[in-house]
């Protein structure tokens, strides 16, 4: 495939402009979009998506919108983007329906294209401000040449995207890693020792790699920057909202007034739908489950904990 020269950037929030700050390094013509436009970020002019024409999204577009917005915006899309216009998804989250994977969704929706997930350890700020960053950008084994030159595309020396033709495994990995790190914190704010947080992080990839066998995705994708890379990263502490969202929980804040101080939780919305997901193919996820009853006010942090270390003894693989 010719390089992509033109990249338009859909949503500027924090990881949106981010992206488009690093296409821009990269040397790329970058258009970034949003719901409404007229204003300027990082010296990038913000145009409204209603108003775009077909050619303004030039080559390639990151679309960068919460995980729940992806459906809407998918379909804003479908009306004015050229059909050979590739399309990356960049949240990390699930879609409702199904529930399934985002690109699933956007298959749906717009049918035909290249479609391309990137995920990873990969925090918004520090990319923005040109610090070593590394992610899978993964596509379908047929459109494996869209994600080297996007890979090309958007690679500087502190930025460096490595291509996977395992695009189940890269979305999985960014979306189970937030509901981990909601548990992560929770320990942390209950104050049970870095024994018990090594743990959940453990098991919780544990979980994460019994329901990408069950989608089908490639065993060493989870064990790679979208699966490993990206789950330390989230569980580490404050600098991610998930995590502080669940040490706020831990430390007695109530789900809601904990995420208005955070701000958007995507694996607060994230833990319902991933459990559906695996109960739905016959796969335990035990710690995914008790945040989901926390979350839903099914179980107190106690009874979860205790639920959690009650269960029977087994063989860890």
């Amino acid at each position: 495939m010719s390089a992509l020269a033109r990249v338009g950037v859909v949503g500027a929030g924090a990881w949106g402009t981010a992206l488009a700050v690093q296409a821009r390094r990269a040397g790329r013509e970058v258009r970034l979009f949003a719901r409404t436009g007229g204003r300027r970020v990082d010296g990038l002019a913000v145009g409204a998506l209603a108003e775009a024409d077909a050619d303004a999204f030039g080559d390639v577009v990151l679309l960068v919108v919460p995980a729940g917005a992806v459906r809407a915006v998918g379909a804003a899309l479908a009306s004015r983007l050229p059909a050979d216009v590739p399309v990356v998804c960049c949240a990390k989250g699930l879609d409702a329906v199904g529930p399934g994977l985002l690109l699933d969704a956007l298959a749906a929706l717009l049918p035909g294209r290249p479609l391309l997930a990137l995920s990873g350890p990969s925090f918004a700020d520090e990319v923005a401000a040109d610090r070593p960053t590394a992610l899978d950008l993964a596509a379908p084994a047929e459109h494996r040449d869209v994600a080297v030159a996007l890979a090309h595309a958007l690679h500087t020396p502190h930025f460096r995207p490595y291509v996977s033709t395992d695009p189940v495994g890269v979305q999985l990995g960014g979306a189970a890693k937030n509901v981990v790190a909601i548990a992560a914190g929770v320990a942390r704010g209950l104050e049970l020792g870095d024994n018990a947080e090594a743990a959940l992080v453990t098991r919780g990839l544990a979980e994460m790699a019994r329901l990408g066998a069950a989608l089908g995705a490639e065993p060493q994708t989870l064990m790679g920057l979208a699966g490993v890379g990206d789950l330390v990263l989230t569980c580490r502490g404050p600098h991610s909202r998930n995590f502080r969202f669940g040490e706020a929980l831990g430390r007695g804040r109530e789900p809601a007034s904990a995420e208005r101080t955070v701000g958007l939780v995507e694996g607060k919305r994230t833990a319902a739908l991933i459990v559906a997901l695996a109960s739905a193919r016959g796969v335990d996820l035990p710690i995914a489950a008790a945040v989901d009853a926390v979350l839903e006010r099914r179980l107190g942090l106690a009874e979860a904990i205790d639920g959690l270390l009650e269960r029977p003894l087994a063989a860890e693989s």
